[in-house]
Order: C-alpha cells, then sequence, then structure tokens
C-alpha cells in the first residue's frame, strides 16, 4: 500500500513514515496543500492522511479537489482540531475518518484498514492465482494457506502484479507503486526485486514473465 502524507510537522511526519514502513506501507510526504495536489494526480495512492493546519490553508480545502482527481480516494484527517465539531466539519466536508492528535499509531493503522475495506474502494477482498491468495485489504500473501513472508518492496510489487493477474504491468507502474517520491532508483533494482519474488512463488504454480522493453504479467502456470 502506498499513502499520501499531508504533514507539516516534520518530526511527527518522519515518526509516521518510520511507523507505517514496519507494516508495509509506502509514504509519499507532502507539506502543503499545493505539494499535495500535485502529487495527488499521480493516481499511485490508496489513501491520503490529511492535516488541517498548514502554510497555504486548511486542509478540509482540499477535500473536494482530491474526490475530483480520484474519486472514492480514502481520506484520513489527523489534526490537533480535535473537538466534536471540528470533526463534524471534517466529516461533512467528506472525509471518510477524522483523528485527533495526539493519537496512537495502531489506532490509525486500524482506521487506515477501515476506509479501505469500505465497498466503495474494491468489492473483492482477495485474489487467488494458481496456489498464491492474495488479501487485498491486509497485503498479505499464501501459498496453500501457508503465510508466504515477502519483504515490503517485494510485497508492493506483488499487491499490484496479482491485482493485475494475466494483464502486462508497465514497467512505470510498478516502480510507481513500490517506490516512493524521493527514493533513488537505479536501473536494474526493479528486476532484482522481480527476480527474488519470482524465485519465492514457484511453489505457488504462477509466474512472472518479463515483456521485454514493457514490463511484466503474473500468470498461473498452464
Amino acid at each position: 500500500m502506498r499513502i499520501l502524507l499531508v504533514e507539516d510537522e516534520l518530526d511527527l511526519a518522519k515518526a509516521l513514515i518510520a511507523a507505517l514502513a514496519r507494516h508495509d506501507i509506502v509514504v509519499d510526504h507532502v507539506t502543503t496543500l499545493a505539494l499535495a495536489e500535485e502529487a495527488a494526480h499521480s493516481g499511485v495512492h490508496s489513501a491520503v492522511i490529511l492535516d488541517r493546519k498548514l502554510p497555504d490553508g486548511d486542509g478540509l480545502s482540499l477535500i473536494p479537489r482530491l474526490r475530483e482527481i480520484q474519486e472514492g480516494l480514502p481520506i484520513i484527517v489527523l489534526s490537533a482540531l480535535g473537538s466534536p465539531d471540528h470533526r463534524v466539519t471534517g466529516l461533512e466536508t467528506g472525509a471518510d475518518d477524522y483523528l485527533a492528535k495526539p493519537f496512537l499509531v495502531d489506532e490509525l493503522l486500524a482506521r487506515i484498514r477501515a476506509v479501505m475495506r469500505r465497498p466503495v474502494q474494491m468489492m473483492e477482498s482477495s485474489v487467488t492465482v494458481g496456489r498464491l491468495k492474495f488479501d487485498l485489504h491486509e497485503s498479505a500473501a499464501m501459498i496453500d494457506g501457508e503465510p508466504l513472508v515477502l519483504p515490503r518492496r517485494e510485497l508492493l510489487a506483488l499487491d499490484l502484479l496479482v491485482r493485475r493477474a494475466g494483464r502486462v504491468v508497465n514497467r512505470s507502474a510498478l516502480e510507481e507503486a513500490v517506490y516512493g517520491f524521493d527514493d533513488d532508483i537505479a536501473s536494474n533494482t526493479l528486476d532484482a526485486h522481480i527476480s527474488r519474488l519470482r524465485r519465492k512463488l514457484t511453489p505457488a504454480g504462477v509466474e512472472i514473465h518479463a515483456i521485454r522493453g514493457i514490463g511484466y504479467l503474473l500468470r498461473a502456470l498452464p
């Protein structure tokens, strides 16, 4: 999963990025409404965590624009403005959830999972290819019912490949799903992740087929 964090408190943002990374969530961090709108146009984010008191305005003012850019994009407001009136205003403006600061990271994770489970996002909860089953909400893989533990970037690559199983996934789309805006990507880095993932999927009866010059295709073996 990849989310957009709009937060100008740098210490808080840094702590959140580290905490979410431990749960295999890639975070793209921006500090202003303008940068958030620009980032949202990439279309790669599964959710947005949005502060209110930002240098260029109230984060709530961005919600209608985010809805125009990506319909159904889950938005969680994270704000020190936590009175009942503030929460009601945020929800009525279109936020899917509203969490007041200070907060527990575990609660934020639970709320992220909750908004991702809502029907507007995805009707199916899992995808099965060969003997591989992938839980789309929890980003968890299993082979014949046994958990397949993967490093974060391999898991993110598998997430996208499974969602588009049987179709070619462009290399650029995979890179956008696996790496954050600030990551340095060597020319063969993605290939190395895919190569390791391919070996680990051998018992699942699936293959990741390279389409030269285009991308990769995940499919069940005949």
